[in-house]
């Protein structure tokens, strides 16, 4: 986990997407913002929180709520041989997962990694489940337009040529391609196996197993992802019809289950369905789409949420829970992985107000207001109550940028004030993205658990494009939760009217382009109980946390000790020391605390300034930090941390390495197989080596934790590939770009040993 725990921000040459970011020479007088404790009060849902595909070390850092298995690949994702097939994403081809034990499937398929995952970071899965009919055949190489079957293509996968893109090269379409080339049929039955596994491996979905199936993964662009095996888009009846069958069947498998559909792609599909699309983006039919004019004209949303409520009238089973569509900004740039320029900055960073505000014209070809939560509210509510909606897909770009940062916060603020019932971001962002930061700041703002309110309350700006402003009360110690956005390219000072709060001391957590590495701890806020007045800075999102009422007698906390220096360090043990508090009755003791990716834990207590830390784990980073506490049991801000690494332990064995890549111009899938060599068990691993050039990058990587700093990279072990008996190997891999040449690595250390 990156630092959290500084009380003064590190001034930086900080940039904001390549622009740079002066620093504005006095504040500007920014809008005035509101906050009312008792009015617009509702519960905020933790799942509005979710990621796909998040990293098992960032999920644990952000005790993510809900992670979800989803994407083009899950449609024909078959569990008993672990294969998806890539669709149009990758030359429709059947791909295998790593697996360690292909013998074994289904049991330990990726699948069940991922659900296995999940529990040990206390996180809800969201599993796709196949109803386009059809799933991937065997583990075997196999793609749905093969040359040597269907002829020259006008592009061919350079690894596997015989694999094409299903266009012949003046642009055509094949067609009468046989599906069996790469699939096998997989109707109900099939996902009724599918969820009995999984409840059989982890339980009921009441009982801490997997709690929500997705039908699917944008079915109504299965005519041109999935064109090989369904060339034809999916009409309303064949939408009803699918959904009926494959969600009776989750239910009867696991009656606790939650499913989420019909799991559009955006907007468009809300009105259209997959037929009227396919035929209308052919012959401009747009304006009286024949599947809907067949249907009395009614938009296809309303309409499915209709049949949905006839079948639990008829039948006595809901089966759907959420209304799922997904949304992508459909403004140019905004949803892409570069923060882009100025204008596209700006444009990331209005485009947020199409999730709620009815005058924001969408700055796209849709030209009209979006509205998309309150939309989707509106249609569940008259068409289907009580379904709960969802986004189970959603991007607002710039993963890398400040910029994509603030707005990926305005992002989760609205959802938690509009009511949105749960999201999970495409894709997670690494953990040094400073997407994530955004994240933190509702979920870890200061490395100890730290949270925002999980009861919204009104807040309001006089301009929200320009300064945007959250609020709820958290649960567990009733204090007021506030996070604000400046968008604006100034730094801003705004008076801030509070109702229903109490006078005290405000604690203040910031990102900005002050510290791009991560959340700083500002100088607290003064308050009184109508409200305050305070500065912005510009381009960057503040958390202010007031407690709700104050203590008699000494509430005055000691100073935050100074930052501990190590001693001593052995494999085992380190011997920390550091500079003393003050307090104005005395300070009566010290606690020492472990900050890593799951919080922070206590280690021990001390009277005076030292203490050995014992018990750790030899060749493993560590971070302490120190609190003081006082008589009156108030406790200081934690001291800035100490890094530091156990020494290495005696060598007990080797281990070996294979590295295999697969390299298209620009980019390169790599898998890393890791072999103890040696007498021993291995218990926890982590690998490093060096990328023999700078241009080499690690981007999305799974059964590990990567990290990349310069051309150096490690990878950690999880909690189910960790341990590794003698003769015993896992595989692990990552997708990466390159610039100049890709050459792989020649050397590697295990737990800082060297590998053969």
């Amino acid at each position: 986990m990156r630092p959290t725990t500084a009380l003064l921000p590190v001034v930086l040459a900080a940039t904001l997407g390549g622009l740079a970011l002066p620093a504005p020479a006095q504040a500007a007088a920014g809008p005035a913002l509101a906050v009312d404790v008792t009015a617009g009060r509702h519960a905020i849902s933790p799942y509005v929180y979710g990621m796909n595909f998040a990293d098992e070390a960032l999920a644990r850092e952000l005790r993510l709520p809900v992670h979800r298995y989803g994407g083009n690949a899950t449609t024909r994702y078959n569990f008993r041989n672990d294969t998806t097939n890539r669709a149009s994403d990758w030359y429709f081809e059947n791909i295998p997962n790593d697996n360690p034990d292909p013998a074994g499937l289904p049991d330990g398929s990726e699948s069940d990694r991922f659900v296995q995952r999940n529990k040990a970071t206390g996180t809800d899965t969201i599993m796709t489940v196949p109803m386009i009919g059809w799933v991937a055949k065997d583990r075997a190489k196999a793609c749905g337009f093969s040359v040597a079957k269907y002829g020259p293509q006008e592009s061919t996968d350079q690894w596997a040529p015989d694999c094409g893109n299903g266009k012949k090269p003046d642009g055509t379409l094949i067609t009468g391609n046989d599906p069996e080339d790469t699939s096998v049929a997989a109707g109900p039955e099939y996902v009724t196996d599918f969820v009995t596994h999984l409840k059989g491996r982890f339980g009921a979905a009441g009982a801490g197993g997997v709690r929500f199936y997705n039908l699917d993964n944008e079915p109504d662009l299965w005519h041109s992802t999935h064109r090989d095996v369904r060339p034809v888009g999916l009409g309303y009846d064949e939408l009803r019809d699918r959904t009926y069958e494959y969600a009776a069947a989750i239910k009867a498998a696991d009656p606790g289950a939650k499913t989420l559909g019909p799991v559009g792609w955006g907007l468009n599909s809300i009105f259209y369905s997959g037929l009227d699309q396919d035929t209308c983006s052919r012959t401009g039919c747009w304006s009286n789409p024949p599947d809907k004019a067949a249907h009395g004209g009614q938009d296809l949303g309303p309409w499915y949420l209709d049949r949905m409520r006839e079948y639990e009238q008829q039948h006595g089973t809901r089966i759907l829970d959420y209304f799922d569509v997904h949304l992508y900004p459909q403004q140019s740039g905004v949803s892409g992985s570069a923060a882009g320029d100025a204008t596209t900055q700006a444009l990331r960073l209005r485009s947020t107000r199409q999730l709620w505000d009815p005058t924001y014209i969408d700055e796209s070809w849709i030209n009209q207001p979006v509205r998309f939560i309150p939309r989707m509210r509106e249609l569940a509510d008259q068409h289907y109550p009580d379904t709960k909606i969802a986004m189970t897909e959603y991007s607002w770009g710039g993963y890398g940028s400040l910029n994509g940062a603030l707005a990926q916060a305005d992002v989760l603020g609205i959802f938690g004030r509009e009511g949105l019932d749960l999201a999970s971001l495409w894709t997670a962002p690494t953990a040094d993205q400073p997407v994530a930061d955004a994240f933190r700041i509702y979920r870890n703002y200061d490395g100890a658990g730290g949270a925002f309110g999980e009861t919204s309350v009104r807040a309001t700006s006089a301009d929200q494009d320009k300064l945007a402003v959250y609020a709820a009360e958290r649960t567990a110690d009733k204090a007021l939760t506030l996070v604000v956005v400046n968008k604006s390219g100034d730094d801003l000072t705004s008076p801030v009217a509070l109702t229903g709060a109490s006078a005290g001391t405000a604690q203040v957590y910031r990102y900005s382009g002050a510290d791009l590495t991560g959340i700083v701890r500002a100088a607290d806020q003064p308050v009184t109980a109508g409200g305050f007045t305070a500065t912005f800075p510009a381009n960057s999102i503040t958390h202010l946390v007031l407690p709700r009422g104050t203590t008699p007698g000494d509430t005055k906390p000691p100073t935050a000790p100074g930052k501990p220096t190590a001693g001593t360090i052995t494999a085992d043990s380190v011997a920390l020391s550091w500079a003393p508090s003050t307090d104005d009755t005395g300070v009566t003791g010290y606690d020492v605390h472990r900050v890593d990716a799951a919080g922070t834990v206590k280690v021990g207590s001390a009277t005076g300034t030292t203490y050995t830390v014992t018990g750790l784990t030899p060749d493993t980073p560590y971070t302490f930090v120190v609190t003081a506490r006082d008589a009156a049991g108030n406790v200081s801000a934690a001291s800035p941390g100490l890094a530091v690494r156990t020494a290495p332990a005696a060598s007990t064995g080797g281990c070996a390495i294979g590295w295999t890549a697969n390299s298209w111009p620009g980019g390169f899938t790599a898998t890393v197989t890791i072999k103890n060599t040696g007498t021993t068990a291995v218990d926890g691993w982590k690998l490093a080596f060096d990328f023999p050039t700078t241009g080499q990058k690690v981007g999305q990587g799974w059964s590990a934790t990567w990290k990349q700093s310069g051309v150096g990279v490690t990878a950690e072990s999880l909690s189910w590939n960790g341990t590794l008996a003698p003769g015993a190997s896992t595989s692990i891999g990552f997708n990466g770009t390159w610039s100049g040449t890709n050459p792989a690595p020649t050397a590697f250390t295990l737990n800082g040993r060297r590998c053969g």
